[in-house]
């Protein structure tokens, strides 16, 4: 065989194999499972961070443009800039947007924790809020985590403007049902969340939120779902104990939705692995809960938090302790855990080495 057609040869196998390779959000799509990740508006002007995140992802939820302190700079005035940014780059995209978040106790600007309102006052703060910014997005965001991380370790409300301090006059979880009532009024076709971190195990955060669901659904309170963040900071997450956890809440007959996942582990102060093995482990983990999500009924979405350790949050979060918690490293290269995310999409056992 002459030089021309081996080379003729090798430049086709080479587009055969480009051709057939797959990304997250193909293979996310077969299975009927969004695939996604949190967005910084920022780096939306970095190329790599842009096409990886457009290329491998068909969902994406802003990091904070969203929060009240990014929209809201006075009580009279809202903006919406950067939030518009990263929707309309989801558009461009073809990416469905999370809404993130309506009402949380804490990233809330200055002028209204110090502002020393009345519970009357917060209450119609809050209303107008949510009915503004759901209304704004309208037709844009599919799904908003309306209510975030209102509970502590123990299973009880966490001390907020919003629930005591003082408070929208409102009794136990009843500030939460007002929410998401709010929020159904405005806009009846977005899918509305109660988002939590700490409560994917079998434990008394997840057992408080899983009466307070429980309830809500008896008495037609509108909710749609339940988002597990899954920040998991060690490397031994109690799989049966997931898997008991997301059984129960799927028989409430609500979505779930894997919101905010990383896999944390120990790095030196340049950010990088201390253990190579450790890449390894945290790729099984990752398989591991694609496969609960894939097993459990109304599991609908899978996201991490962010989409490349360069720019990712566990570093400062952690004292520079642990990171690369991501499923693409630095230099944007895909980890281990790409790989093992993309079989268990693919439903194919990790391969032993």
């Amino acid at each position: 065989m002459n030089c021309k057609l081996l080379r003729a040869s090798a430049l086709l196998l080479l587009f055969i194999a480009i051709s057939s390779a797959q990304t997250l959000r193909e293979k996310a799509f077969k299975t009927g499972v969004m695939i996604g990740a949190a967005v910084n508006v920022h780096y939306l002007s970095e190329a790599a961070y842009a096409s990886t995140l457009s290329r491998e992802f068909n969902m994406l939820e802003p990091e904070d443009a969203m929060k009240w302190e990014a929209l809201r700079p006075d009580e009279k005035t809202f903006d919406f800039g950067d939030a518009d940014r990263i929707v309309e780059f989801a558009r461009t995209h073809d990416m469905k947007v999370r809404g993130h978040n309506l009402l949380w106790g804490s990233h809330n600007p200055d002028w209204l924790t110090r502002g020393r309102y009345s519970s009357q006052k917060l209450s119609t703060l809050l209303h107008d809020h949510i009915t503004r910014v759901v209304n704004h997005f309208s037709n844009k965001v599919f799904a908003w985590d309306v209510v975030n991380e209102a509970f502590d370790e123990k299973g009880k409300l966490r001390d907020s403007i919003w629930y005591n301090q003082p408070g929208i006059g409102a009794v136990g979880t009843a500030y939460i049902e007002q929410a998401f009532r709010w929020a159904y009024e405005a806009e009846p076709h977005t899918l509305l969340f109660y988002n939590e971190a700490e409560a994917e195990e079998l434990n008394p955060k997840s057992d408080a939120i899983y009466a307070m669901l429980q309830d809500f659904r008896k008495r037609g309170v509108p909710i749609n779902g339940v988002g597990f963040q899954m920040h998991i900071y060690n490397l031994t997450p109690d799989f049966a104990s997931i898997t008991a956890n997301f059984a129960r809440f799927s028989k409430l007959g609500i979505q779930i939705h894997i919101t905010e996942m990383d896999v944390a582990l120990p790095v030196t102060e340049n950010g990088n692995v201390k253990d190579s093995a450790d890449l390894a482990r945290q790729a099984e983990i990752y398989a591991g809960i694609v496969k609960i999500c894939l097993q459990t009924p109304g599991c609908t979405a899978i996201q991490t938090w962010g989409v490349t350790d360069k720019y990712s949050w566990l570093g400062w979060a952690t004292h520079q302790t642990k990171g690369a918690g991501l499923l693409f490293d630095r230099q944007y290269h895909p980890k281990p855990a790409y790989e093992a995310l993309e079989q268990a999409l693919n439903k194919q056992p990790l391969q032993q080495n």
